[in-house]
C-alpha cells in the first residue's frame, strides 16, 4: 500500500456513525481535517466519536517507519498556505466559592454552548467532553480546564477576532450559571485534592501512571493553563530553522508571558510554576530537546525519538487500553502484552505524538508550549509574538544568528532558572530581560513586513518588557499591598 494512500485513508467513528472528531490538542495549522460534519448541521448536533480515532480500512501491510516520517513530511505546504493556530486553556470556577466546576457543571455549559452557538458535541460513552464547529473545538483537561483549539487562520486580526468571540460565548453561557474563567497558569487556591476529574479514558491512563515517572505530573494535568501557538514550515529545512529558533527563546517566551506565582493561597516561589512544573513531569517526553540542535537533525530523527517515547495507550473498540512503558516500535512489531498481534495505524501515531510534550512539539506543524494561561490581550499577544519571529525570513535568521553559539547547557540553564527568576536571569554580559528587547524588536520588525497592520497586537509584550516587570511580579506586588496577602483578589482580577 503506497503511502500517499496510507495518509488518506479515511476516517469514522468506532461505532460507523459518520465522520469522527479530529484528535484533541489542536488543529494541524493549515490541515483540513478529513470528513468533519459541515453544511447541514442541525442545531446542536452530536459528533459520534470521541476524539481518538480508529482507521474505517484495516491496513493491508504494517506500518514502516517510512511511513511514519512520510506523515511529518506531508505537513510541508508553500508559505502561502502557512496558518495561525492558537490553542489556550483557562479554569473554570463557582463565582460565589471560587471553587473548580465539577464535571456536571462543565457539561451544562458545554451544552448551553451547542444549543445557543450551534456547536456539535463530542462524546465520549454517554458523556459530552468537548464541541466542535468547523475547524475550531472545544475540549477538556483532566482537572476540567477548558480549551480552545482555535481554527488554522491567516492573520492575527483573525485570530483575536476568534478568541475573543469564543470568550463572548463562554461568559454569555457561565453567568447564568454563576461561573466565570480565570486567565492563570497555574490554579492560584485549591489543592489537587478539591480538582474533580473529567470522565475521559485518557486521563485515568495517564492518573496512574504519572507518580512513577516524576514528581510533579499531576500537578501538571490537573493544576495548570497555558496557551500555545501552531505554526506551519515548508520544507524539512524550514521546519528545522523554527524548531531550534523557536527551543532557543522558549524561556524568553516563559519569561514575558510569566503568570502562575500563586499555590494554594500563598506565592509558590515561581514566576511560571506552570513551566517549572514541566522539569520533573516525565523527561522521557518533555524538555528542551538538544537533538534537535544535531547537524543530522531532520524528520527522521525526530520518528526516532518519538518511537522510543514510552506510550500511555491504544484505543480499540471504544476503550482505551493501558500501554504505559511500553514503545512505539515494540507497537509495530505487534509486541504490545495488552494488545498482542495488535499493529499500529496512522491514526495511533497520530495520538502518539500528542503525547509527547517538549517545550516545542512537531507534529504536522510546530507548537510553541512554553507560555503560561493569560488574560485576553495576551492570548493575542503571544502567536503575535512567534508570528513575528518565525514567519519573517529575516527576523528568523536573525534569531538563528543570535542563537546559533548558545551551548545546550545555556538552553537548559534558561529553561530551569527563568520559572524561578524570569527577566532577571542572568545570561552571559546581561540579563534575559536584554535578550526579550532584542527578540521583541525582531518580532515588530517581522509583523511590519508582513504588511497586515498587526504590530499593535505586540502592546502588552511591548509594556512587560519595556518595564521589566513580569506578569507574575504585578500580581504578586497586588497581593502583598492592595490585597493585602489574599489571593481570592486574582479571581476578580484576571477573570475573562
Amino acid at each position: 500500500m503506497a503511502v500517499a494512500s496510507r495518509l488518506a485513508v479515511s476516517r469514522v467513528s468506532p461505532d460507523g456513525a459518520g465522520p469522527a472528531a479530529a484528535p484533541r490538542r489542536g488543529r494541524p495549522a493549515g490541515f483540513a481535517a478529513v470528513g468533519l460534519p459541515g453544511r447541514g448541521r442541525r442545531r446542536g448536533g452530536a459528533v459520534a466519536a470521541s476524539p481518538p480515532m480508529e482507521e474505517a480500512v484495516q491496513m493491508t501491510e504494517p506500518l514502516t517507519k517510512e511511513d511514519l516520517v512520510a506523515y511529518l513530511v506531508s505537513g510541508c505546504k508553500p508559505k502561502e498556505n502557512w496558518r495561525i493556530g492558537t490553542e489556550h486553556e483557562k479554569f473554570g470556577f463557582e463565582v460565589d466559592t471560587l471553587r473548580p466546576i465539577k464535571y456536571d457543571q462543565i457539561r451544562d455549559i458545554l451544552n448551553g454552548l451547542a444549543e445557543r452557538f450551534d456547536w456539535d458535541k463530542i462524546m465520549e460513552e454517554n458523556n459530552v467532553i468537548g464541541l466542535k464547529q468547523g475547524k475550531q473545538s472545544i475540549s477538556l483537561e483532566p482537572g476540567g480546564q477548558f480549551e480552545l483549539s482555535g481554527a488554522p487562520l491567516e492573520t492575527l486580526h483573525q485570530t483575536c477576532a476568534e478568541v475573543n468571540s469564543h470568550l463572548y460565548q463562554v461568559k454569555a453561557v457561565g453567568e447564568e450559571m454563576g461561573i466565570g474563567f480565570l486567565g492563570l497558569g497555574f490554579q492560584p487556591k485549591w489543592a489537587l485534592s478539591d480538582i474533580p476529574i473529567m470522565p475521559k479514558g485518557r486521563y485515568e491512563i495517564m492518573r496512574n501512571y504519572m507518580p512513577k515517572v516524576g514528581t510533579l505530573g499531576l500537578d501538571m494535568m490537573f493544576r495548570t493553563c497555558t496557551v500555545q501557538v501552531n505554526l506551519d514550515f515548508s520544507s524539512e529545512q524550514d521546519m528545522i530553522r523554527k524548531f531550534r529558533a523557536g527551543l532557543a527563546l522558549q524561556p524568553i517566551a516563559t519569561a514575558i508571558f510569566a503568570n502562575s506565582p500563586f499555590k494554594e493561597g500563598k506565592p509558590n516561589g515561581f514566576l511560571s510554576l506552570r513551566s517549572h512544573i514541566w522539569t520533573d513531569t516525565d523527561n522521557n517526553r518533555a524538555g528542551m530537546l538538544p537533538f534537535v540542535f544535531d547537524d543530522s537533525f531532520g524528520f527522521e530523527q525526530y520518528v526516532d525519538y518519538a518511537l522510543d517515547v514510552p506510550m500511555y495507550f491504544v484505543y480499540r473498540n471504544k476503550k482505551y487500553i493501558d500501554c504505559t512503558g511500553m514503545s512505539f516500535r515494540d507497537f509495530m512489531q505487534g509486541k504490545l502484552p495488552q494488545a498482542p498481534g495488535e499493529l499500529p495505524t496512522l491514526n495511533d501515531w497520530e495520538n502518539h505524538l500528542t503525547t509527547i510534550f517538549p517545550e516545542v512539539r512537531l507534529k504536522r506543524y510546530l507548537e510553541m508550549r512554553g507560555a503560561d494561561g493569560g488574560p485576553w490581550r495576551r492570548l493575542c499577544a503571544l502567536p503575535a509574538f512567534w508570528v513575528g519571529l518565525l514567519y519573517d525570513e529575516e527576523s528568523l535568521q536573525s534569531i538563528l544568528d543570535m542563537t546559533f553559539d548558545w551551548t545546550k547547557e545555556e538552553r537548559e540553564m534558561l529553561r530551569r532558572k527563568v520559572p524561578v527568576t524570569g527577566f532577571k536571569t542572568p545570561f552571559r554580559d546581561g540579563y534575559v530581560r536584554d535578550l526579550a528587547e532584542e527578540v521583541l524588536k525582531l518580532a515588530k520588525n517581522g509583523l511590519e513586513r508582513r504588511g497586515y497592520k498587526e504590530v499593535g497586537f505586540l502592546r502588552e509584550v511591548e509594556e512587560t518588557v519595556g518595564t521589566g516587570v513580569t506578569p507574575a511580579e504585578r500580581l504578586l506586588n497586588l497581593y502583598e499591598t492592595k490585597w493585602q496577602r489574599n489571593v481570592d483578589h486574582v479571581f476578580e482580577h484576571l477573570l475573562y
